[in-house]
Order: structure tokens, then sequence, then C-alpha cells
């Protein structure tokens, strides 16, 4: 039976479209484990001679067992996960996270790591009785290299705040996300998170230069190097990056940033059908070239539903299509040049049937605020079943329709929208309420379909917990075996996330 708890609303985005009120009345979630007939595994339960050694490391303070304090952290933001813990390890320096490691893996216990807990798969809370390991005081800015743009920080800095950081540098952060302000660096690496800037300025995995990382025993794994060039064996920081947790948890990143932008313009469109977005990205790589750095789509009811859930002001009118383009450049005029007439041949063509192109700061952060809050607006609506996938570009819409069909008016609401310049389309389907029914129709159903145009079933968020049992759809045996092999090395006793990323092998046989 649901009951009435008390939640904290996490601020996902810079504008606070959600605002960082304290808390705010909800629906408790039924418990992961028994939604999704979660079997749990032979670890240990916390005692109290466990809490007794927890505060030889840690202050009071800083170990959370009153139900009420830990609830927020057994839920992820969109209602769909809750785990059961009973409590949450609040560290503050790498040294106190290797022991508490170490003494839970000696004693068979397991660890959720969590950063910001802004994930969609559920990878970032508990599905049993682990131990949530929040890194969230670990938020120290260790040191700025102004030549290079090398940052290092600890796992726990939100990422807005290292943004306006080494801005004040006159650098940015090559990671640009709709939840910035809640999320942390280390879970965006644990992650691989993508988000705004990707097609600009690349994914994780070229930009972090270096990593902190404790192992299960609470082998500290320094890799924290500042160098874009290191050819000196195995490439270890790599392991880390989009583990999510499984192999080891990240105290410190070491990432490079690139220089701020003397030129920022945004163009904002609506187009009559996804075959002319696709031609209007084709003639943006070619008459914007170096100075384009994101490339966005959504469709009428990503915008509609926003604007009017979260009553926000659309700028343009009511168009099948919404693209939004951003350009990061040297000289404005040069760059608002490009964009002007990028925005002209658009609409002599009839690719763009309206636009609006701005560099100015307030009249872009009300559009950007558009394009980020789409992904929460939909939880107005009632539950929200989220998917993000890569396909083929020609292929990049075609889901979206063919759910339309498939669901009907059995569901509220099916939208997509995402990053078209590196083929990332985040589908959602919202309905009153989660259904099993619904939920059947979804699953496997979306991931045979991106299987068989030879995409990904999650291009950006990840497996977590709510994938392993479908990532056969994206790796193949072989792969899944050495992932398996690499688990066992890392993580011998599987106490670092349990039940996320990779499935069990009986499971999955």
């Amino acid at each position: 039976m649901f009951k009435p708890f008390t939640l904290f609303v996490f601020n996902l985005n810079k504008s606070n479209v959600f605002i960082r009120a304290k808390y705010a009345t909800a629906v408790l979630p039924q418990f992961s484990a028994n939604k999704y007939a979660v079997e749990r595994k032979k670890f240990g339960t916390v005692r109290p001679s466990d809490i007794d050694y927890f505060r030889t490391i840690l202050s009071k303070e800083r170990i959370l067992t009153d139900e009420e304090d830990v609830l927020p952290y057994n839920i992820d933001w969109i209602k769909n996960c809750r785990g059961q813990s009973q409590v949450v390890l609040r560290p503050t320096t790498t040294e106190e996270v290797s022991q508490i490691l170490r003494y839970c893996n000696n004693n068979m216990l397991a660890v959720c790591p969590q950063g910001g807990n802004t994930g969609l798969v559920g990878g970032s809370v508990p599905v049993f009785d682990e131990i949530v390991l929040n890194l969230s005081l670990m938020n120290k800015i260790i040191s700025l290299d102004e030549i290079s743009g090398a940052l290092v920080c600890e796992a726990g800095c939100i990422l807005e705040n290292l943004d306006n950081y080494v801005r004040e540098h006159n650098l940015i952060m090559p990671l640009d996300l709709g939840a910035k302000g809640s999320c942390h660096i280390g879970g965006n690496v644990s992650t691989n998170a993508g988000g705004l800037r990707l097609l600009r300025y690349g994914n994780l995995h070229g930009t972090v230069l270096g990593i902190e990382a404790v192992k299960a025993d609470g082998t500290v794994i320094d890799c924290l190097r500042t160098l874009k060039k290191d050819n000196t064996g195995y490439p270890l920081k790599h392991i880390f990056i989009g583990s999510e947790g499984t192999l080891g948890v990240i105290t410190k990143v070491s990432i490079h940033c690139p220089a701020q932008p003397r030129s920022v313009s945004l163009g904002y469109f609506g187009v009559e059908k996804f075959e002319n977005v696709l031609e209007l990205y084709k003639s943006a790589k070619s008459s914007l070239g170096e100075i384009l750095s994101a490339f966005e789509m959504a469709d009428n009811e990503s915008i509609t539903s926003t604007v009017n859930n979260l009553k926000l002001s659309n700028p343009i009118g009511d168009y099948p299509m919404y693209v939004l383009v951003e350009s990061h450049g040297s000289d404005e005029n040069h760059d608002n040049e490009k964009l002007n007439r990028f925005l002209t041949q658009g609409m002599e063509s009839g690719l763009i049937l309206d636009g609006t192109v701005t560099s100015e700061p307030n009249k872009m952060k009300s559009i950007r605020n558009i394009r980020e809050s789409i992904a929460g607006s939909g939880l107005i609506d009632g539950y929200v079943f989220k998917y993000d996938v890569s396909l083929p570009l020609r292929n990049y819409y075609d889901l979206v329709e063919d759910l339309r069909k498939k669901l009907g008016d059995r569901v509220t609401r099916v939208y997509g929208y995402g990053h078209v310049g590196d083929g990332n389309i985040h589908i959602n389907v919202t309905v009153p309420q989660y259904s099993k029914e619904i939920n059947s129709e979804l699953e496997p159903y979306i991931f045979e379909q991106v299987s068989k145009l030879k995409g990904s079933i999650s291009a950006e968020h990840g497996v977590g917990f709510r994938k392993p049992q479908f990532i056969h759809y994206s790796q193949g045996d072989t792969s899944l075996e050495l992932m398996r092999e690499l688990k066992r090395t890392m993580d011998p006793n599987g106490i670092l996330n349990p039940y996320k990323v990779l499935p069990d092998v009986a499971s999955y046989e």
C-alpha cells in the first residue's frame, strides 16, 4: 500500500524549474526488489557493531540511520526505484572511503556509491539494504591549471559549481547537462554522461585526464594525472569511466576544460517534419562548421507538454518539430553572421518554418530552459517510462512514431527529443501511474527494435539497475564474459553496487 511521505526534491537545472524546496509531499514508491522481482544476494546485514566501527571513522552527523533521514537516499529522482538501506555514510576524504570499503569487503556488506542521485536507470540507489556511500561532502576543488585547462577536484563537486568556477578563469566544463545543478562530477564520470556539448567537446573518455578511485578492498588506485598524453601501459582510468560504481568508487577527477568561447549564440527553429531536421543538420555542419557546438531536436509533444506543465513561454509558434542549434566561437560578429545566414538559408529552402537567433544571455537561458526541462516535466503527468538509445540518424525518430501507433490512447504521451549530433534520442512514455501492462508492451520491444538497427540500448544514461537483463541486445556473449572477468578481478565479493550493469548468469541464460 502506498503512503504519503516526505521526499527531498533535487534541483535539476540551473534555472530552478525544479525549485530546491527542501521537502515536498509525494507518494512512496514500491520497493524495487518487489516491483522487479529481484532476489537478494548473500550479503551481510548491518549490525550495531558495524555502526560502532563506522563511528571510529566518521563523525556522528555523517552517519545517517534515522528512517526519515535515510529515505531520500533510497529513492531516485524520478521515483521509479526505491531501496531499503538503513545506513548512509558521508565521507570527506579518500582515506575514509578506503577504510569503509575495506571493512565492508571483509564483512560482506554491500555498498551503493551515490553522487547527486540524478540518474535515470536506478544505478544510484540501493535495491535492498546496501549501505549508501554518499560523496556529497567530498566537494573540494584541488587545483586548476589555467594554461593547460586541467581541473582537479573531488568527486562530490556539483557540475554547475565547477562550471561557474572555471568560467572565472575563462574556461568552461566540457560537459553540460540539464541536471547540472545537482549532479556530481564523480557520478558524471562513473556513468560516462554525455549531455548537450558532446558534439563539440567529445565524451568523457576523451576529456577526463585522470582519476583516483578506491577498489572494493580499500586499495586506492592513483591515476590522477593532468597529462593529455600518457602512453605508459593500460589506460586504467577508462576502466572506471562508465562502470557505474561496480568496479570502484571514484574519489577524484582530473578533467580538461576548454577555453570559454568569446561568442555564444543560440538558434531555436520550428520544422515541419523529421526529414527536414536531418537536412537542417547537414546544412548546419556545412555552414557553421567549427563553431557548431550543439544540434538538438524535440518533437511537438516534448515542447508543448513541457511548456504547459511548467508554465513556460515558447518564443516561437506551434510546430511538429523543434531544433536548437548552439554555436561557440571567438568572434561574435562573425559567428552571428554565420548563424543568421544559416537561418535565412533554412527559411528560404523551407526547412525552417520560423525561428529566432540570439546571443543575449537571458534569452538563451529561457530557450535552453525549455529544452533542459523536458526530462523532468513528464513527471507532472504521473509516471514516466524513459528510454535513452542511440540509433542511425535515418531511423532516429521511427521508434517514437511506432510506439504511438502501438500504445494508442492507453498512455498519456509518447515523445522524443535528444542529441541529433551524436545519434542519441530520449524516448519518454507517460502514464498516470506505473503499469505492468504498459511496461511489458515496451520491454523488451524497444530494445529488440534498437538491436535490429545495430543501435545501443543505452546512449548516455548507463545500464544501472533497470537494464542489465537487456544488455545482451547491445553486447555479445564474449564481451559480457570479459566484463564479468573484470568484475571478479576488481570486486571478487561483488559488494560494489550489486544488481547493477551486469546480469546474473542464470537470469541471462
